[in-house]
């Protein structure tokens, strides 16, 4: 298993022309990962109000990674202006995310395309 996470940070334009930043992971996520993951939620711009979460690139999510990604959707979700939308998920983990209720907190989305709709 990957030490730790890669996150880069971009901006995509949805459909109605809306800003929406995208923060994209690769490769493992574990508890090894929590700081960098938080670390680029929370440089997000105060103003930022759309979110897209991009797992195209993860190849392995732990019980304590999937623990992070419900943290940060709770905190998105108190915040009462943040929308969290996830994509790229294989259908395994697509699964895993409706079985723990993530998809109560974000959308889920099978691609980028379909998410910026």
């Amino acid at each position: 298993m990957q030490a730790t996470t890669k996150v880069t940070q971009r901006t995509a334009t949805s459909a109605a022309g809306t800003s929406i930043a995208v923060l994209a992971f690769s490769g493992d996520i574990s508890s090894a990962s929590k700081e960098a993951i938080l670390e680029a939620y929370h440089g997000l711009s105060a103003a930022t109000t759309n979110v897209l979460l991009d797992f195209t690139a993860v190849d392995y999510i732990n019980s304590s990674g999937i623990a992070i990604i419900i943290q940060l959707l709770l905190e998105a979700s108190k915040s009462g202006t943040r929308k969290v939308g996830i994509f790229g998920l294989s259908a395994h983990f697509q699964k895993v995310f409706t079985m723990v209720g993530i998809n109560k907190y974000a959308s889920l989305y099978p691609d980028e395309q379909t998410a910026l709709v």
